[in-house]
């Protein structure tokens, strides 16, 4: 496994982190990525672990009742917890009047939030609190104030942003520490590579979720597959609905020639890409089973040269 050193946390963390959003089953809002197995995910993430895995990202959305937390949780006892850093988020809840999701960074909601958390993770701190997204209604001051507190209590170790702007970044600068942040990135995702390559010049512990696009990076989906309408393949990501399935399935046969040159499976040179960018510390991948775990890890067995970044930026360019 390699590890990339975050300087303002002086750690060193896995380039390779598990995204546990597919281990919630259905979320609150009847979105799911299909069927899960509790027990199946738990044996996923010691496989990561045992093969050196220390991130573990999760969030109270993910799944109905918080069933992701809950699951790390389990997952983290008999003495998981001292080899891992965890990741979780706030203020991405369900509005009890209407059952619609809304953004809350309230100072209550936080406080509140937190507590939960704690208890469904097992653990008496979280390493990374992430505001989960930005808040129009809520000034940013409030928002770093209650994780200032929470810091200082000891109950989060590190504050951080997922899905911020710039301007966002620089407000909440101005009232606390903010050390980590998250955004979406892939070869199929590129929208924020220019705020991640700030963020890195600024000494941000940075993390890229859907990094392997959803799962179609891994190369397992070269036909259009027909999800339910209300899976997270459909609903939040772009991928799998032509013309964009096809513009990828260009991609993925450029990915098959340099995959067969170091004799490995797609989605290992998906997973090189992203981590051997200097500006992305940790790559997000959901697992769904002990085998996907196992592969994954293995992922870093190998670099991609200067040449194939190359030919594969310059694959992206074309088809993307």
């Amino acid at each position: 496994m390699n590890y990339k050193e975050n300087q303002l946390a002086q750690e060193r963390i896995s380039v390779l982190g598990v995204g546990t959003w597919s281990m919630g089953g259905t979320n609150k809002f009847g979105l799911s990525y299909g069927n899960v197995e509790e027990q199946e995910s738990i044996k996923a993430i010691h496989t990561l672990i045992k093969n050196g895995v220390n991130l573990i990202d999760t969030a109270p959305v993910y799944g109905a009742d918080s069933a992701s937390e809950k699951v790390v949780g389990m997952a983290l006892q008999g003495g998981y917890r001292e080899k891992v850093k965890i990741v979780t988020k706030f203020g991405n809840v369900n509005d009890p009047q209407t059952g619609k999701r809304v953004i809350d960074n309230s100072y209550d909601t936080i406080m509140k939030e937190c507590e939960e958390s704690l208890q469904r993770l097992q653990t008496d701190y979280i390493d990374y609190y992430l505001m989960h997204y930005p808040d129009p209604n809520v000034p940013i001051e409030e928002t770093m104030r209650a994780l200032n507190e929470l810091k200082l209590a000891g109950k989060i170790l590190h504050i951080g942003l997922s899905n911020p702007t710039q301007e966002i970044i620089l407000e909440a600068e101005q009232y606390s520490q903010i050390e980590a942040i998250q955004l979406p990135y892939s070869m199929v995702n590129r929208e924020q590579e220019e705020l991640f390559k700030w963020c890195h010049n600024r000494g941000y512990f940075t993390m890229s979720y859907g990094s392997l696009g959803a799962g179609i990076l891994s190369g397992a989906y070269r036909e259009l597959p027909h999800f339910d309408e209300k899976d997270i393949r459909y609903t939040f990501y772009p991928f799998f609905k032509d013309p964009m399935f096809s513009r990828i399935q260009c991609l993925l046969k450029e990915m098959d020639k340099i995959a067969q040159i170091h004799h490995v499976p797609v989605s290992h040179i998906a997973l090189n890409w992203v981590t051997q960018k200097d500006f992305i510390s940790a790559s997000l991948v959901g697992v769904a089973n002990q085998d996907q775990a196992q592969e994954n890890s293995q992922a870093f067995a190998f670099s991609l040269t200067d040449e194939e970044m190359l030919f594969l930026d310059q694959a992206i360019e074309k088809y993307l």
